[in-house]
């Protein structure tokens, strides 16, 4: 278990891949809905660009590179397809349930995602009483990852400073975000490759079981 000597007071989760298994389902979601408003897109390729990404910032990204706007609906249609899998299906990533359990640090998620998502997906695997209403969304703040906003936000809220604040992302962006914080970052590498979360300065790790020993390790 991580005890009192540990070397953070905060651990903050990523919820979508690393908290809940909601990553392959939301992307083939996303990748459809894409390649319908003219950005052919596989799901692999929406994974690879998109993930940790909230939808209004894949919105902007293909806007861009696209040069128009795409339909107003995208967002409506996409949590109109997503959600009701999510509710019928939705499954905690392996191993975490007992990784929470183990880890006697304050904990809290900070995702990307929408707060119904996040109510949404945490309350059907069975998580959301884990974290006591310690939950943060891009939707607090003006810029989402990669940018530190939220992440910043969700310490400053529970009163932690940065260094003493440990991440568990699982996409490049996430990590980003981490280590511009101030934070460090473990990159949990099940979707992303570990080549693309080398720049995680806590570890790139891929079973969740080995994140209590991990954390309680780092200052080590």
């Amino acid at each position: 278990m991580v005890g009192l000597s540990a070397p953070f007071d905060l651990v903050i989760f990523d919820n979508d891949g690393v908290l809940v298994d909601s990553e392959p389902v939301a992307n083939a979601v996303l990748a459809r809905l894409l390649t319908e408003y003219g950005f052919p897109c596989t799901v692999e390729e929406s994974l690879a660009a998109f993930m940790g990404r909230s939808v209004p910032q894949v919105r902007a990204i293909v806007e861009e590179r696209l040069g128009r706007a795409l339909p107003d609906d995208l967002e409506a249609r996409y949590r109109a397809d997503l959600y009701p899998s999510f509710a019928s299906s939705l499954q905690p990533i392996p191993g975490v349930v007992e990784a929470l359990r183990a880890i006697v640090l304050p904990v809290c998620v900070a995702s990307s995602g929408t707060h119904e998502r996040i109510r949404l997906t945490l309350g059907c695997t069975g998580l959301w009483d884990h974290f006591g209403g310690r939950v943060f969304s891009a939707q607090d703040v003006t810029h989402g990852k990669p940018a530190p906003d939220l992440f910043l936000h969700t310490a400053a809220t529970l009163g932690v400073e940065p260094r003493r604040c440990a991440v568990v992302e699982d996409s490049p962006a996430g990590v980003t975000a981490a280590n511009a914080a101030g934070m460090t970052s473990f990159a949990f590498a099940r979707l992303a490759p570990a080549s693309a979360l080398g720049h995680a300065t806590g570890t790139v790790f891929s079973d969740m079981a080995d994140l209590p020993a991990l954390l309680a390790s780092a200052g080590g």
